[in-house]
């Protein structure tokens, strides 16, 4: 079985939303990981260390849409230029998928998104998606966290984590690091 492992940076209230800023992000906070904050570039090791395991990416509509044009063509983000990826949505059409970015399949369920995580191969990382990977917590389906916790407190935007009312669950720390610019990784495996 395929392990799902959601990836990002994330405020210290769970929030994701804008943490790069730039257009079409329209946060008022947005930029939030640059801005205000000094750049360690041990900080953010994890996402080199990440390449490592990485085998397939996995976006909600709205994250491909906004990462696949840009990261089809840069530099920073070759290394995922011909690895799988896959789109799961129930209204990105077909003749939408960004061309010259390797092979990408549409997934329009969570039965599908289990019927992958059931195939053969290694670790498919979500990126973004804070709608997709509430939902995939939900279902039980995410298997790590890897986060880079940032010393802010936001209060509005998208929320890492969903607020149902489900059963709890479990995780292990699998490893961790604090930067003197306050950043702070956090490994966590769901373990139930």
């Amino acid at each position: 079985m395929r392990d799902l492992v959601y990836t990002g940076f994330v405020s210290l209230d769970g929030v994701v939303d804008s943490p790069g800023g730039g257009p079409g992000e329209d946060h008022r906070s947005g930029g939030w990981v640059v801005k205000d904050m000094e750049f360690l570039p041990e900080a953010f090791s994890l996402k080199g260390e990440e390449l490592e395991d990485t085998t397939a990416l996995m976006f909600g509509r709205r994250s491909y849409e906004a990462f696949a044009p840009l990261w089809r063509d840069s530099d920073d983000h070759a290394a995922y230029k011909e690895l799988p990826k896959y789109v799961v949505s129930t209204t990105l059409p077909d003749d939408a998928l960004v061309e010259g970015w390797g092979p990408t399949t549409i997934l329009r369920s969570t039965e599908d998104v289990i019927e992958l995580k059931k195939s053969e191969g290694g670790a498919i990382f979500i990126h973004g998606s804070a709608e997709l990977a509430r939902r995939l917590s939900d279902a039980g389906l995410i298997d790590r966290y890897n986060l880079l916790v940032f010393p802010v407190l936001l209060g509005a935007g998208k929320s890492l984590f969903s607020s149902a009312d489900k059963d709890k669950q479990v995780l292990r720390l699998r490893a961790s690091a604090a930067y003197p610019n306050g950043v702070v990784k956090a490994i966590y495996d769901v373990v139930g």
